[in-house]
């Protein structure tokens, strides 16, 4: 007796184990999604900034700069939240300079459109801030908020050629998170093109 008492405590407690984790709720399933810039234009005939332009790895703050997905509530805009299980493919300050260097590519705004990786001798040095990259919760709704700073500089002499701050507020469509991405792709597509027209006319 004094042998059983303690294997059937043991089996008791497999038992209740067992029956605890298969009542235990599934976890939820990773998400990634991106971030994607179109260039709905046709390309210059010829380029705008002759020569080749190179695109820094952008910078940002804090939560903005890391992969999961941030948002924040209307009535505290000094608060931000990152989503669980709710991730960028990249970490943003990536993802957008190399969606900007598609973008320039595309249009064709110079000869040659790189990154700090490929070493070259460039004409022009590119830089972007990344300030709001989130979804915002709204008494009557959702929206998002993209600002980036970009600048444009000549790297041999240091000469600022252009500096500026874009933001777009728009409407989500929707509490979601793919609703926010949808809301965010078509932001970037016009601070890409307002900049793009900005800087051609350098």
């Amino acid at each position: 007796m004094i042998r059983f008492l303690p294997k059937s405590a043991t089996i008791l407690s497999l038992c209740l184990l067992t029956v605890a984790c298969g009542s235990a709720p599934p976890v939820p399933e990773d998400q990634y999604f991106r971030l994607q810039a179109v260039y709905a234009a046709e390309p210059m005939a010829s380029p705008a900034l002759p020569g080749t332009i190179e695109v820094d790895r952008f910078v940002a703050d804090g939560l903005t700069s890391e992969r999961p997905i941030v948002y924040s509530e209307a009535g505290k805009p000094n608060q931000v939240k990152a989503y669980h299980y709710q991730f960028w493919t990249q970490p943003p300050t990536v993802m957008l300079r190399d969606e900007l260097v598609s973008f320039l590519r595309a249009a064709k705004i110079s000869d040659s459109v790189v990154t700090p990786e490929m070493r070259v001798k460039a004409d022009y040095a590119l830089t972007g801030k990344i300030k709001h990259l989130e979804q915002v919760a709204m008494k009557s709704g959702y929206r998002t908020i993209l600002e980036i700073e970009l600048g444009l500089r000549n790297p041999g002499t240091g000469k600022l050629l252009f500096l500026d701050s874009y933001r777009l507020e728009n409407d989500a469509g929707g509490a979601s998170v793919a609703a926010a991405v949808e809301s965010l792709n078509t932001a970037l597509s016009i601070v890409y093109a307002d900049f793009l027209s900005s800087i051609s006319k350098l």
